[in-house]
Parts: structure tokens; sequence; C-alpha cells
């Protein structure tokens, strides 16, 4: 199995835009996404319920769960007439609708009267490829709404405690909830960033010890995948410094110092991926000298065989030039010797040991102590 096949690789997902021209706030929802299932969780300090609701049912289940802390998870954005009804249930801002529906949205915070607005992308291993997917979060008073492309997410382990009522979660307001989302987003970078570091580790040992087309295939395709990934994570580090900085009122004082912890592991992955595109421009560079290295090879043994044959092919085409010596003394009288063609090929081999024991000499290949580097046999002597 190729190395390439082994670098997990952003899954690309076709874009579905209104045509140009359109009025702000048009949704246009892509074909290849589910409708929207609505999961919704109600809790306090005492209890914890959880359940799936129809739309239809959505404005009075939030009603009647008014005295509590409310996450309504909207997962599928294949309808955007549902998304349209959501939005006005909620009282979200057409632009904001036209945000969640439009993925490939850069991350960013919105604020609004009554609300907060926030996208971030999720990054996830799934197997050979790396699963993205816009996820828009919404934070209202005792409300925190998420919505994201298709079934499927990392948020389990926030499920998890708030079912069994670990940590601060259950006791704190919505706002502790959003981070705890968005802190699940971040920690979801992480085991991405092993693959990656694993594969470059891979890649430098293959680089020096035998480097093929396949490898510089791997290197593009890695060095093509962390360009993605910072497209992700880097505009993620204003938003989270915006969450943690004073100024918001939904963010109560409480929860600003979780979201500086959550900003700083957003800066690590984004220290992360700039020095892996650095490691990665590294290994290009590398690449390119040890192939050049492994070419300079190849001609200085050609150009050492072909100065070798030089003299003996001059001396074999002097004496294959046929000159007659009974025409003149000067026509090659050797040719006439009893032991001329003998004396020729000891001519021949003497300048073949000569000339060999000149290039071991110089260091172009080979040494006395078996090293092909004059400078590594300076640093044995000494």
């Amino acid at each position: 199995m190729g190395l390439s096949t082994l670098i997990p690789r952003f899954r690309i997902r076709k874009r579905q835009m209104p045509t140009p021209g359109s009025p702000p706030g048009t949704l246009v929802a892509r074909d290849d996404l589910p409708a929207a299932s609505i999961r919704r969780i109600a809790y306090n300090r005492e209890d914890c319920e959880e359940k799936e609701i129809q739309l239809s049912d959505l404005a009075q289940d939030l009603q009647e769960a008014r005295d509590r802390q409310v996450w309504v998870d909207v997962q599928g954005l294949g309808d955007a007439g549902a998304i349209t009804a959501i939005g006005a249930v909620l009282g979200l801002h057409p632009l904001t609708l036209e945000d969640i529906v439009h993925v490939h949205q850069r991350p960013k915070i919105e604020e609004f009267d009554d609300y907060l607005f926030i996208v971030a992308r999720a990054i996830r291993l799934a197997g050979d490829r790396v699963d993205t997917e816009q996820i828009s979060l919404v934070l209202k008073d005792r409300l925190v709404v998420t919505f994201q492309e298709q079934p499927g997410d990392g948020f389990d382990p926030v499920r998890r405690r708030l079912r069994e009522g670990k940590g601060a979660i259950r006791s704190s307001l919505a706002d502790y909830l959003a981070y705890a989302l968005i802190d699940t987003v971040i920690d979801n970078y992480f085991p991405v960033l092993e693959r990656y570091g694993d594969i470059m580790d891979r890649l430098d040992e293959e680089v020096l010890e035998a480097p093929t087309r396949q490898t510089a295939t791997a290197i593009h395709a890695t060095k093509r995948e962390l360009r993605a990934f910072r497209r992700a994570v880097w505009p993620l580090r204003e938003v989270i410094g915006a969450l943690g900085r004073d100024g918001l009122e939904r963010i109560s004082p409480s929860v600003r110092p979780a979201l500086r912890d959550c900003h700083d592991h957003v800066v690590q992955v984004a220290d992360f991926v700039e020095t892996s595109r650095e490691r990665v421009a590294d290994l290009v560079d590398l690449y390119i000298a040890s192939v050049s290295e492994k070419t300079n090879q190849v001609m200085k043994v050609l150009t050492i065989i072909a100065t070798i044959f030089i003299p003996l092919t001059f001396l074999a085409g002097l004496y294959g030039m046929n000159f007659d010596p009974s025409v003149s003394p000067f026509n090659m009288p050797e040719l006439k010797w009893r032991y001329g063609y003998p004396a020729f090929w000891v001519v021949l081999v003497a300048v073949l040991v000569t000339m060999l024991l000149f290039f071991r000499r110089k260091g172009w290949f080979g040494s006395a102590d078996g090293s092909s580097d004059p400078g590594q046999r300076r640093d044995a002597d000494r």
C-alpha cells in the first residue's frame, strides 16, 4: 500500500448557491443533503430530557421548556422550507438562515439583538478521509440551536455529560453549553493533526531513504490537505478570541475564562498547521535535493566510466589505423614486434589502474577507509 493512500483527504462537497442577482436571504438547499431532523435536550440541575420532535411541535415544545436550558440540534439542511420554518419559530434573520443553508462559510461570529450567531467548521477523521462540515450555532437566552449538514457528529461527549450530569454543564446556563460544543469541535481537530504528523514522519524517512514519484505525490497531497485545514482553523482564532473578550452580553463572565482556554487550543492547532505546512515545504526541498543527489551519483558513475575509456579508446583507435611498417620505419614499427600485442594490453591495464587509483585518492568514488565522502574520511582521520 502506497503512502499516498494513507493520507486523510478532505471530503469536498459541492456548493449550491443562489443564482447571481438573487435577493439577500434567498435559500437554495443542496439536493445531496437529507431533510432536517430535530433533536431536543432540555435540562436543569435536577434532570435532563431528550427526545426527537417534529417541526410542527417545535414552538410549543420550546414554550413548555422555557424554565430549563434547551439544546435544539438540527441535522440535515436538504429542505430549505424546513429551515425557513425553524428560523421563523426562533426569530432568526434571513441572512442568518442564508449563512446556515449555504455552507462553506468562513468561521465567524455575528451579534444580533436577541441572539448570537457563530459559524465553525467541524473536522473529524472518517476512515481514510477527513469529514468536514459547517456547524452553525445560535445562542439565545436559555437556548442553543445547532445546525449540521447531515446526521452524525462529534457531540456525543457533550450529550453524555448532559445525561449523566457530569461537570458543571447541567448547573450552568446556555452559554456554557455553547462553549462545550465549540470546545468539542476543536478537540476533534487533534486526532486529525496527529494523523498528519505521523504521515509527515513517514514522508521524512521515505524522502531520505528512497524517494520515488509516489513520494512526491504524497507530499503534494499532504500540502493540499493542510491548506484546506488552515482555511478552516485560521479564522476560528478570531471567533474564539472575540467570544472570550468582554463586550458580548450573551457570554457570562464565568464562561469567558473557559473560552480563553479554548482560544489557546485553537492557537495550538493553528500553530501546528503552520508548522506542518513549513515542514511540508521543507520536504519538497529535501525531495528535490535527494533526487538531484541521486541523479548526480548516476552522472558521476557514468562520467568516471567515460573518462576511463577515453584514453583506452584513443589507444585502440590509434593502433587500428592499419599503417604498414614496411612502407616507412615511422609507420608503427612496433606492429612487427613479437611482444607488441601483450605490451599494448599492459599499457591499457596500467592506464586503467592509474586512473582508478587517482579517482580513489581524490575521493570521487570509494576510499581507503570505506567512505565515499572525502569530508567523512577527514573526519574519521581526526
